[in-house]
């Protein structure tokens, strides 16, 4: 069922830890490090145990450096980093890992967060099974089994730790008494109706790839595992509560039992490829679009949720970053889900640190594809590093010799000197937006070119399926925002934000005309572009 949220996390040895190595024998070459050039793209690999990525790191051209050198333009961990690390990077390095992701990446705080946004949105949610933190919610669940008893229905329930791993300490319980009241737990309802796959049950790894929180930017993989149990299943009942092969998915698990079958193809053995899966729902009449929809909307829905949390992590960590900047974080996930037999999906839980194993062929193929069009789409460049050098170095001579682009106000100014100003200022802002604008722009056309295999589900095209995002988005972000940050609310709630690059022109021509009038200049003649309306300039102000 659950699996390994953080199986790519270095803990200490286990009998249930993955083998990094590569069993699989890739037929790409490791190449030999070289001197490091002028103007090559540098990795610091030396957080991770898996093979994988170095060899995606070469494959890139990418040149892999010292372990003790901080400056390379990627870094890569398997596990979380401190956020200290992130606020320290520079604006051209990129790491992999957000702050703040560990919200919905922890299966208590993943259950606390999705039980507010159930509450405001309970027609919205309805994709994660009944939850319960324990200690905090055991009165609630035992009131809930009398409710039960009451009558005469017995449900079954998946217990895990808080913050578990790999499947470990998870069990099935029908009699919640036995429960203890004081130990840290998640108890769920049992999904009994699972849709199986020659008689066994399965859940699917899809890999998801979250390239910027500020604006959210969200991509999915059109491929990944299905990762099957190893004994028929049979619904739970008192006498196979215990039989973890037939009711838990876990590889982690399901690789000690003697009927694990290895296969070299996608379409045969214990685990199987999300692209051969899609074929045979196809093939069975099943709604394949339809399918793809229901998961692109369950992975946008539940980073909703993290969103906040993400956004104001990643800014306290980048403090004078303007919004909408290049993104120095970046995070591949690994999203369990379950299909029920009406093949509705089912979260189960979000890996930040998805294992890089590669022990069979088609770990090899998935993985690779994962992570070398992850790498084309963020577009890191040679060019990044030495433009943000100089960027530095002019910063830097502008404060030295006091050089602003917009004088101080001086007390007791004018009417007409504070109107001068205040009209500076508008323009500047306008100016550095419309220039985020561009770069947006930029950037997305440089991802519609090199997406591979990923696909964009973060803002979705569909224009209605957007309303219906963003308007969760302010429910997220009002149920985060009660109460504090007050200054972070008011700069989300800039008209500025959503305006479009025509827009910001037209508001920057207004503001031109505004400047000749109280200069006393000749307006210069326009062109035929409409004006932006006088509300919205109000609102501007206000801003």
């Amino acid at each position: 069922m659950p699996s390994l949220p953080q199986e790519g996390v270095i803990q200490g040895p286990s009998p249930l830890d993955l083998n990094t190595q590569l069993p699989y024998q890739s037929t790409m070459k490791r190449k030999v490090r070289k001197k490091k050039k002028k103007g090559t793209i540098t990795a610091n690999v030396a957080g991770t145990k898996f093979e994988i990525v170095r060899l995606v790191i070469d494959e890139m051209g990418f040149m892999k450096t010292p372990d003790e050198d901080e400056t390379s333009n990627l870094i890569w961990y398997d596990s979380a980093v401190q956020q200290e690390k992130i606020a320290e990077l520079q604006n051209y390095q990129r790491i992999n890992h957000f702050p703040g992701m560990g919200e919905i990446c922890r299966k208590d705080f993943l259950a606390r967060n999705m039980t507010k946004m159930i509450k405001s949105r309970p027609l919205d949610y309805t994709f994660i099974p009944r939850t319960w933190i324990f200690p905090a919610e055991y009165t609630q669940f035992q009131n809930y089994v009398k409710e039960l008893k009451k009558k005469r229905k017995q449900k079954t329930f998946i217990v895990k730790p808080a913050n578990g791993a790999m499947g470990h300490g998870i069990s099935l319980i029908r009699n919640g008494d036995k429960l203890p009241s004081q130990d840290h737990l998640i108890v769920q309802e049992y999904i009994e109706k699972p849709f199986l796959m020659e008689g066994y049950k399965f859940d699917l790894r899809i890999y998801i790839l979250v390239t910027s929180c500020d604006p959210l930017k969200i991509f999915l993989y059109h491929d990944g595992l299905v990762r099957m149990g190893t004994e028929k299943y049979i619904p739970p009942n008192e006498s196979n509560l215990t039989q973890l092969y037939m009711h838990l998915t876990n590889y982690s698990v399901n690789k000690h039992n003697e009927r694990f079958e290895r296969d070299e193809t996608e379409n045969k053995g214990s685990k199987r490829s999300i692209k051969w899966f899609t074929e045979f729902l196809q093939a069975n009449q099943h709604d394949v679009a339809k399918f793809w929809s229901d998961i692109s909307e369950l992975v946008v829905k539940t980073l909703i949720v993290a969103e906040p949390h993400v956004l104001h992590a990643y800014r306290m960590c980048r403090p004078g970053q303007p919004p909408g900047s290049e993104s120095v974080c970046f995070e591949v996930l690994g999203f369990d889900i379950l299909l029920d037999r009406k093949l509705k999906p089912w979260l189960l839980e979000i890996n930040r640190a998805p294992s890089f194993g590669t022990d069979q062929k088609i770990d090899y193929d998935v993985k690779r594809g994962v992570l070398l069009n992850a790498l084309k789409l963020l577009n890191i460049r040679t060019s990044d590093k030495r433009r943000n050098l100089a960027k530095q170095k002019a910063e830097a001579q502008r404060r030295l010799y006091g050089q602003n682009s917009i004088k101080r106000l001086l007390p007791g100014s004018s009417d007409w000197e504070q109107q001068r100003h205040q009209l500076e200022r508008r323009k500047e802002e306008l100016k550095e937006r419309l220039a985020q604008v561009r770069k947006q722009i930029s950037r997305e056309e440089h991802e519609n070119r090199h997406m591979g295999n990923y696909r964009r589900i973060y803002p979705p095209e569909d224009k209605t399926l957007l309303e219906k995002y963003e308007n969760l988005l302010a429910v997220a972000f009002q149920t985060f925002l009660s109460g504090r940050a007050a200054s972070f609310q008011r700069e989300l709630n800039n008209p500025l934000k959503k305006m479009k690059e025509a827009d910001i022109l037209d508001l920057l021509e207004q503001c031109e005309i505004d400047d000749e009038k109280l200069t006393g200049k000749t307006a210069k003649p326009r062109g035929p572009k409409g004006r932006i309306t006088h509300y919205v300039v109000k609102l501007l102000k206000k801003s």
